[in-house]
């Protein structure tokens, strides 16, 4: 069973309509932690503030059983935008700590005027693979919708996995062993959201 945890932090339905798309056994939108508890896959997707995000986990009472299948049943795991930050120590956006699970900070985009850069960053991107993985495979350059105002940093450049580049390098993709994070949406990507989504089934 793949669990798409509803929290209250975003469209939800979209990301379970684009797994029905790919053929995905049908995914279970809940906020129910014994339902997680059972999961043998978890998609955290999220838009929306840091703290709210974390305070609406530990309301629903889900911050327990997401570590119990992140960090001891070793399920994979796909945080995706507000998701993939929350898998982070914490955030320039507010004071709550986060989960933890990837070893990095989230970080607001700073930009000078003379930049000509809008925050947040919005539209579609091309990420570059960092190295081999399941969920970015091969070595085209591929392209996905962004909205965001924050983004990850790893201490450990090879937690790393996608980068893209708004002023800057940034990654936009991670992979710590059972753990990936998306700071995109594949869910609005087309068929290169389809082919990332079809990885994380099947891995």
């Amino acid at each position: 069973m793949i669990a798409i945890v509803d929290y209250d932090m975003g469209n939800v339905a979209s990301v379970a309509n684009m797994l029905k798309r790919i053929g995905s056994p049908p995914p279970v939108l809940t906020r129910d932690p014994d339902v997680l508890r059972r999961a043998e896959k978890v998609i955290l997707p999220g838009v929306g503030a840091f703290d709210r995000g974390m305070q609406n986990l530990a309301d629903f009472g889900l911050v327990d059983a997401l570590n119990e299948a992140a960090l001891e049943r070793r399920v994979p795991v796909l945080g995706i935008c507000l998701g993939m930050q929350l898998m982070t120590r914490s955030s320039e956006e507010g004071r709550r700590p986060g989960l933890g699970w990837i070893d990095g900070e989230t970080r607001r985009f700073r930009f000078s005027g003379e930049a000509g850069l809008k925050v947040p960053h919005m539209g579609w991107n091309y990420v570059r693979p960092s190295r081999e993985n399941p969920l970015i495979a091969g070595g085209a350059r591929r392209r996905f919708y962004f909205v965001h105002g924050y983004y990850v940093t790893c201490d450990d450049s090879q937690d790393t996995i996608g980068t893209a580049t708004y002023g800057f390098e940034f990654a936009c993709a991670v992979n710590h062993d059972n753990v990936y994070g998306v700071q995109f949406h594949p869910e609005k990507s087309h068929r290169f959201g389809m082919a990332l989504l079809e990885g994380f089934v099947g891995l």
